[in-house]
């Protein structure tokens, strides 16, 4: 099963940008939070994952942009499942957006799929096996390989966000959905100040009460103060995996508690194990 830390150990030689081509969903039933844009194209099959707290059912040419920081939880997929999937650090995706003429990729945050033709997603693919080629050389092989990188990115980018142009005139941003957004948008900033419900209803000018009403209608009745804690274990959980030296400590601080021993007993609330089984299973 490939985990999280396999994913992430290309960055460790190339933190530029990953190409990718998996048959299957990894790590069924697991909360994945990375620091990277990630896009993934449907190549067959289907299958269902959320995102933050939303349910997403995927199809064939279907198109996923998870920004960074935010929840992937892989569900369930059929045999035939396929995906392409893309990588991109967050250092290119900064400097992308000097080489673009569009700036709504924040957008993906709301309606995070698109469906695409078959025609689009072979326009798409093309795309990517050449950024795949571009990825695999050096600077000596290809001087200003960066920037040879952004800028079929940046084509890529312009591309998909025609394809949107008619599906988002079909989408209705409603109050609850952009206070969702703004929720899930502020648990990524500040989930190391704060772990309380009314600390984010505070911020949308809100009561806690009325904060937790608008998530439940936008989540189909997911609990917010339960997304919180989910967040902050699946970061916890990262950590852990990928930072094989570091003491759980140190993981405590990194995450916001003022003591280790309150993210110790946090950790076994919400998980049903200490901090220590879970970093002595993975590594």
């Amino acid at each position: 099963m490939t985990t999280s830390e396999d994913l992430l150990k290309p960055f460790q030689r190339d933190d530029i940008l990953i190409v990718r081509e998996m048959p299957r969903f990894f790590g069924y039933n697991e909360d994945f939070v990375f620091p990277h844009i990630i896009l993934t194209l449907i190549l067959s099959g289907s299958a269902r994952a959320m995102y933050d707290m939303r349910l997403i059912t995927h199809h064939k040419n279907d198109l996923t942009i998870i920004l960074p920081g935010h929840i992937m939880h892989p569900m369930d997929c059929s045999d035939d499942f396929s995906y392409a999937v893309l990588f991109i650090s967050p250092k290119i995706l900064g400097d992308l957006r000097f080489h673009t003429f569009s700036h709504d990729h924040e957008k993906f945050n709301y309606a995070p799929v698109c469906s695409l033709t078959d025609e689009q997603a072979a326009h798409l693919l093309a795309i990517v096996d050449q950024l795949n080629i571009i990825a695999n050389t050096t600077e000596k092989e290809l001087p200003h390989r960066y920037q040879v990188l952004l800028a079929q990115l940046a084509v890529g980018y312009e591309f998909l966000n025609s394809y949107r142009h008619e599906q988002d005139k079909q989408w209705n941003e409603n109050r609850h959905t952009v206070l969702f957004n703004c929720f899930c948008d502020l648990v990524v900033k500040h989930y190391r100040e704060s772990r309380e419900l009314k600390f984010y209803a505070d911020l949308l000018n809100l009561t806690p009460k009325y904060l937790s009403k608008v998530i439940r209608i936008a989540t189909n009745g997911h609990s917010p103060v339960k997304w919180i804690e989910q967040y902050v274990i699946a970061q916890a959980k990262r950590l852990i995996e990928t930072h094989a030296t570091q003491t759980l400590q140190e993981t405590a601080y990194l995450l916001g508690f003022s003591e280790p021993t309150t993210f110790y007993r946090y950790f076994k609330r919400v998980t049903g194990m200490t901090a220590k089984q879970y970093r002595d299973q993975h590594l």
